[in-house]
């Protein structure tokens, strides 16, 4: 730390053992000064060749009494003594902690070049220029302690030119920094501060770009968002330090309890402090691991009820970057009471409405130009949302005050090119069924219907055809699809369900072809099947490889569970003619298609075959 003695006498003031301060000289005492409440007994002589305040005050004190009350001192009488042993000549150190005090205290005493050369005001001036303003610690000393000396501190311009050498400092590459700085995070040892004076040249490259951020972070709000400004207006720190910057702070100064967060003593306090970091927040569209601290702020934002205006711009940078968040800092609780679910699933909503329509282009690559780096990005930050979505879908169903058009609402937010698969969708709506077991038949089918069988995995599709909470026409479409998906691998697929080797799944007017429309072309498929099926035994039985032999037994087990159903599909129809149940009608509606008349009747007896094993 820096510092500056001033005078050579030594210090002669003393206490009288009450509130009273005097010098020891043989030469009695002729003014008596109040400041507070302390009594400064003192000599006219040496106090009024300095002070030009003074003088015109003894004046006036002589005509009513011998005191001189200084009422709103700055400093206080700390301050005041200062100024007063100056003016004795007697040893005074000035230092971070006091100079913006004795600043202030010579500037109301009228201690400047027009009284005296080589006054109190010049003297701080030149130690402030030449030692406190060069020195990286001093400086932030300097504006704390200057808080507390408002406005005279601000008049003086000490706090303006404290924040402009802050920043010039921050501002210059890492490699020149030749101070000491607060390094405590990542390999730094607690507490250690970096001498980098002390150093060998080529250590300077090691500084790290952040080195500055700890050291602001002991700032009070108002002098933090000024010389975040400040930086900022610099226009030479990357948005990422900024972010990292700004993410100290709140660590720094957020409490941890949320008890602590939301009390009286506290709460407006926090609230100017959260709206403070989002207007601080950089305008880059994204920073990477920025966007999990920007949810965390959400959320206390939520806590402290910051006003709508900074909570959307909130929003607003947190969509951008969507992509990037964890479904864990995704979870918000509900804090209105309004909403009756646990989660604040509207928020989630809007997050990912916002996405959609800051990223809509993204939408038009995937339909067209397929083979651009735009399309590259675009399409795999859409991928990631879709998953965090039905991730979302598969905590939230669990609500059981869920909405189901709540539910439907999120996963139709997301475009069909954002899932590669829809087994994170199937998990979610299993899980919805199972904890909502009062839906009606048109209900289940309408939240089915947003499942793609032809996007699930082979796995899923064992899972759903043995999950008794689906609509039988949903678990009809995953064993067909399964069937055709096994037969495009080469496994013999039969003739009338034939489909390109290239493709993985089958469409959907295949599917309508298939169904039993007609019982004879119904008959003849069971028997391709059937045929299929002996056929596929016999190669297996041949061919002992290792390989072949898991996707045969796959095969064979799909087959046979689609020939029950189908079996069952042919003998309902054969035993009721024309009055068939419309979930296992021979109708040429397509499977997808759902009439919320339609009833069970064969379906209803086969039921119990199939049970959940998710």
């Amino acid at each position: 730390m820096k510092f500056m003695k001033l005078g050579s006498k030594a210090d002669t003031f003393q206490g009288d053992g009450s509130c009273g301060r005097f010098v020891a000289s043989e030469l009695p005492t002729d003014v008596v000064i109040v400041v507070g409440d302390v009594k400064f007994s003192l000599h006219k002589f040496p106090l009024l060749s300095k002070c030009n305040y003074l003088q015109k005050l003894v004046l006036k004190a002589n005509e009513i009494s011998d005191e001189i009350h200084l009422p709103d001192f700055p400093g206080g009488p700390k301050a005041f003594e200062i100024c007063a042993k100056f003016c004795y000549g007697m040893t005074v150190t000035l230092n971070a902690y006091n100079v913006v005090a004795a600043r202030c205290a010579a500037e109301y005493l009228g201690m400047a070049e027009e009284v005296e050369r080589g006054n109190l005001i010049f003297k701080i001036e030149v130690f402030l220029n030449s030692s406190i303003f060069r020195s990286w610690k001093d400086t932030i000393i300097v504006l704390q302690t200057a808080r507390s000396l408002l406005p005279w501190s601000e008049d003086l311009k000490v706090i303006g030119r404290c924040i402009d050498s802050i920043a010039s400092k921050t501002s210059v590459d890492p490699s020149s920094v030749h101070w000491s700085y607060t390094y405590n995070r990542k390999a730094a040892t607690p507490d250690q501060i970096h001498e980098v004076t002390a150093r060998p040249h080529h250590i300077y490259a090691s500084v790290p770009k952040d080195w500055w951020v700890e050291d602001i972070c002991e700032l009070e709000i108002d002098c933090y968002k000024r010389v975040m400004f400040a930086i900022k207006a610099k226009g030479r720190m990357s948005a990422g330090v900024i972010g990292e910057a700004l993410q100290a702070y709140a660590i720094r100064w957020l409490p941890n309890s949320v008890d602590a967060l939301v009390s009286e003593d506290h709460v407006r306090r926090n609230k100017a402090l959260v709206e403070t970091i989002i207007w601080l927040l950089p305008s880059d569209k994204v920073i990477g691991g920025f966007c999990s601290f920007l949810l965390k702020l959400l959320k206390v934002s939520i806590l402290v009820g910051v006003g709508d205006g900074p909570r959307d711009e909130l929003i607003k940078k947190i969509s951008l970057q969507l992509y990037n968040a964890s479904l864990d800092d995704l979870l918000i609780p509900a804090r209105s009471s309004d909403i009756i679910t646990v989660y604040d699933i509207g928020l989630m909503q809007t997050l990912v409405n916002q996405f959609a329509k800051q990223h809509s282009h993204d939408v038009d690559y995937v339909e067209g130009n397929e083979t651009s780096d735009d399309f590259a990005f675009g399409h795999d930050s859409w991928l990631k949302v879709g998953k965090l979505v039905d991730g979302y879908l598969g905590e939230v169903a669990q609500d059981p005050n869920l909405p189901l058009s709540s539910f439907i609402e999120l996963s139709q937010s997301v475009p069909d090119s954002a899932r590669d698969t829809h087994d994170d969708l199937y998990k979610a709506i299993d899980k919805y069924l199972r904890e909502h077991p009062g839906l009606t038949k048109f209900e289940k089918r309408k939240i089915c219907g947003l499942m793609d069988v032809k996007k699930l995995t082979s796995a899923a599709c064992m899972n759903a055809a043995q999950n008794e909470r689906l609509p039988l026409r949903v678990v009809v479409q995953v064993l067909f699809f399964e069937q055709v998906r096994a037969a495009a691998t080469g496994l013999n697929a039969p003739q009338n369900l034939s489909c390109d080797s290239s493709q993985s799944t089958p469409n959907t007017q295949d599917f309508e072809k298939a169904m039993p429309q007609d019982l004879n072309i119904l008959s003849k498929q069971m028997g391709d099947l059937k045929i299929s099926e002996k056929e596929r035994s016999k190669n297996w039985r041949k061919d002992g490889k290792k390989g072949n032999k898991s996707k045969a037994g796959r095969a064979m087990l799909l087959s046979s569970r689609s020939r029950r159903i189908f079996d069952r599909f042919w003998v309902a129809a054969k035993g009721n003619g024309e009055n068939r149940s419309s979930e296992t009608s021979g109708s040429s509606l397509s499977p997808t298609s759902f009439n919320p008349g339609e009833t069970k009747s064969s379906g209803s007896s086969s039921r119990h075959r199939r049970h959940s094993i998710s």
